[in-house]
């Protein structure tokens, strides 16, 4: 009735037969529309090949960060540590700024890199979420110098990280990875990884917590 009222003094062959003159264009259909849930899940290397206090500084502050913007929404966060022989989730993934803080507090780290342990589990988490939250929006933040030096099966470290990193890429998983590596040592491998994730890959210089976040805002942008 509201979207047909304008238009009732142009309608004045229509009104001859009708008192109010409704057309086909005037029809109105309620559609409710969900507001898509995102969740941010870090996937951190926390061996002792690299700057590792550095690099948990700069994770914990863009975590706590996304929170605290994610509090009001759906938005829920999660977060991957892989160190020694294995991947620990550290953060189940939530939007409880209090479950974060005390996570957060106690990171375990040094020992070798099980890159493609890290990425299992990251693939695993994924599809879980996926299966409870069908409306997930996801994205997979990798933070490592992809050097990955540990092995769940037979084949090259690698080599199997890659393999792990191909089907995360053809769910169409959006990724982003840090690279961690110094600039002066970088041997291409975390640009390598973001190669088989199809994602970007952001350098060491980008590892403040204030630029992860920008990174990360875009991301879920799409």
């Amino acid at each position: 009735m509201r979207a047909a009222a304008p238009f009732q003094k142009e309608r004045v062959e229509e009104r001859k037969k009708v008192a109010f003159a409704i057309k086909k264009s005037d029809l109105q259909r309620k559609i409710r529309v969900n507001k898509s849930a995102n969740l941010v899940l870090f996937l951190v290397d926390a061996s002792w090949s690299m700057a590792v206090a550095e690099r948990m500084n700069a994770t914990k502050g863009a975590i706590l960060s996304l929170l605290t913007d994610a509090y009001q929404r759906r938005d829920r966060v999660g977060l991957i540590v892989f160190q020694k022989d294995r991947a620990t989730l550290i953060l189940p993934p939530t939007n409880s700024v209090q479950l974060a803080q005390r996570a957060l507090a106690d990171i375990p780290v040094g020992g070798k890199t099980p890159l493609s342990a890290g990425l299992l589990m990251a693939s695993e988490i994924l599809k879980r979420e996926s299966y409870t939250h069908p409306d997930i929006e996801p994205l997979l933040i990798v933070m490592t110098d992809g050097a990955g030096n540990v092995a769940i099966g037979t084949n090259p470290p690698n080599e199997e990280a890659y393999t792990f990193a191909d089907k995360i890429a053809k769910n169409d998983i959006r990724s982003i990875v840090v690279n961690m590596e110094h600039e002066a040592f970088d041997q291409g491998l975390a640009q390598e990884l973001a190669d088989h994730l199809d994602a970007p890959c952001f350098t060491l210089d980008d590892l403040k917590a204030e630029s992860l976040y920008r990174a990360v805002k875009q991301g879920l942008a799409g």
